[in-house]
């Protein structure tokens, strides 16, 4: 065969880049398409609706689980984040300061609460903290323990938060408001943390998530009946019922707060990526 004849003969094509993750996708698709039917046909579903969906337990509920568990565990969180929110932004500033021991000690306590888990922080507050002060009471009893509580743990996370969008505004913005005349102190309260703030806002708000479900950690503080939040309830009526329906109406509670909550979460990072680009 001459070099003309082979110029001529037609080329063999293989699949494009857009045909092979076409084809990637429709593996993918099958697969998870081929385990959730195996996974349908091998649970046993009878078993699962008479342990998990029994609408005469779930009937029992109401309202207590609403106006009760719920809103105990509303209550606790947001009590707890206005606590962290609080004690984070003085964090914040002396992690900030020109002052050295105020930088050590914010130091100390991010890097000592971030890396307690939330359980024993609620077990000091409960247990350690009436040993090593008798007859110390907490203000508001079992839910400022709560709040006290979740807001040491939150505060070192929301600390670092505030720092990272304090140190996002241009520097510039601090130079603008000294030349008007603004301290140090009021250019920072009036002009840097508003800016800061709306940079921070996505993290925070996700914060409030993950604080809404550490509430649950409550029950190792000692709650009566009328303090109990959603995950103690539904444990109480599980025992009391020998049936985990409970378990799952306080598990889709807290889907009620949290889905919409990261719905929001995601509406503001994506928002603050328009305003970037």
């Amino acid at each position: 065969m001459t070099d003309t004849e082979t110029r001529l003969q037609p080329k063999k094509k293989g699949l494009t880049r857009r045909q092979k993750r076409g084809l990637s996708r429709g593996i993918q698709y099958a697969v998870f398409v081929a385990a959730v039917i195996a996974f349908a046909v091998a649970a046993d579903w009878d078993r699962l609706q008479n342990q998990f969906a029994q609408a005469d337990i779930a009937r029992q509920m109401f309202p207590d689980v609403i106006t009760l568990a719920l809103k105990n565990t509303v209550l606790y969180t947001v009590t707890g984040f206005a606590v962290g929110l609080a004690l984070g932004m003085l964090i914040a500033l002396m992690r900030l300061s020109s002052v050295g021991p105020y930088r050590w000690l914010a130091g100390i306590y991010i890097e000592i609460f971030r890396g307690l888990p939330a359980l024993l922080i609620f077990i000091f507050i409960g247990v350690a903290v009436p040993l090593a002060f008798p007859g110390t009471e907490i203000i508001g009893g079992t839910y400022g323990k709560v709040a006290l509580a979740l807001g040491l743990v939150a505060a070192a996370y929301m600390a670092e938060t505030i720092r990272a969008g304090i140190q996002a505004v241009p520097k510039g913005q601090m130079e603008a408001a000294r030349s008007l005349g603004f301290s140090p102190a009021r250019a920072m309260v009036s002009v840097i943390i508003p800016q800061a703030f709306r940079i921070i806002l996505p993290p925070l708000t996700n914060e409030l998530v993950l604080l809404f479900k550490d509430s649950s950690l409550v029950l190792f503080l000692g709650v009566t009946l009328e303090e109990r939040e959603l995950s103690k309830y539904g444990r109480d009526l599980a025992s009391t019922t020998a049936n985990s329906t409970p378990i799952l109406v306080a598990g889709l509670c807290y889907l009620l707060i949290t889905i919409p909550l990261g719905f929001v979460v995601r509406r503001m990072e994506a928002k603050a990526q328009e305003a970037v680009k």
